[in-house]
């Protein structure tokens, strides 16, 4: 689908985008004419994706990288860099899920992984970008893919509202310090959206029966869904909009 927004001449960095979320974002970006890295742990997934891509205005890079090693990062960024130039968007989309369940059932184990997949990532990534936006003097845009859960606890799910609440409070308080130097922070916090991530609760026929009946839009969302709201924030028509969440759920949350 064509844009009118154009991305030309920026560099993207996507974690997570391989598949799902991450991947309709860097399609997205790459469709209004941004370079754009694509990260993921798999590198058959990322290269899979950029094949797909290839006819798209702006070029796909896929870099394997584990989001939870500091070293891989630092390469992440350096690769970026070496590759199309410094980051102008950042697109913090990583996530793992793997503390569903009680919560006296959660063990510190879980917690640490959790933390360090789910906000260190950002906040690492977040130190490794930022300081050259703002030396450039050129703006940037970072954007959190956080969830409906970190405004609402999930059912068995404390440890993801716990770590997706805590990318909202990184983001509201990165758009206050980095405001200044041009550079934007927004999340963007998805309900339900059919992926391969989510398929715990899209495969459950009663969890889906009771949204579809209670949720303003009756049905789960797709990737592409949150991909057009990303595409907004990481352009210059959302100049005047940093520190915010932009909920895209259906109105689960209303």
């Amino acid at each position: 689908m064509s844009t009118s927004i154009s991305l030309a001449g920026k560099v993207a960095l996507v974690t997570g985008g391989g598949r799902g979320i991450g991947k309709a974002i860097a399609r997205r970006l790459a469709e209004a004419g941004a370079n754009v890295v694509i990260a993921s742990r798999k590198l058959e997934n990322l290269q899979a994706t950029a094949t797909e891509f290839a006819s798209l205005p702006g070029r796909v890079v896929p870099i394997a990288c584990h989001v939870g090693r500091v070293d891989q990062l630092e390469n992440l960024v350096h690769q970026t860099e070496l590759q199309l130039g410094p980051v102008d968007i950042l697109v913090n989309n990583s996530a793992t899920n793997l503390g569903q369940g009680p919560a006296l059932a959660v063990t510190d184990e879980m917690l640490d992984k959790m933390v360090e997949i789910n906000v260190k990532s950002a906040l690492r990534l977040v130190r490794l970008t930022v300081p050259k936006m703002i030396e450039r003097k050129t703006g940037g845009s970072i954007i959190n893919i956080s969830s409906v859960a970190g405004l609402e606890p999930q059912p068995g799910g404390l440890l993801y509202s716990f770590t997706k609440a805590g990318l909202l409070m990184l983001t509201r308080s990165w758009a206050h310090e980095f405001g200044p130097h041009g550079v934007r922070v927004n999340a963007i916090a998805p309900g339900l959206i059919q992926t391969e991530f989510s398929q715990y609760f899209w495969k459950d026929p009663q969890y889906v029966g009771h949204l579809e009946r209670t949720q303003p839009i009756r049905r789960i969302g797709q990737p592409d869904e949150i991909s057009f709201a990303a595409l907004y924030l990481a352009s210059d028509e959302a100049s005047f909009v940093t520190g915010q969440v932009l909920v895209v759920d259906g109105g689960m949350t209303a």
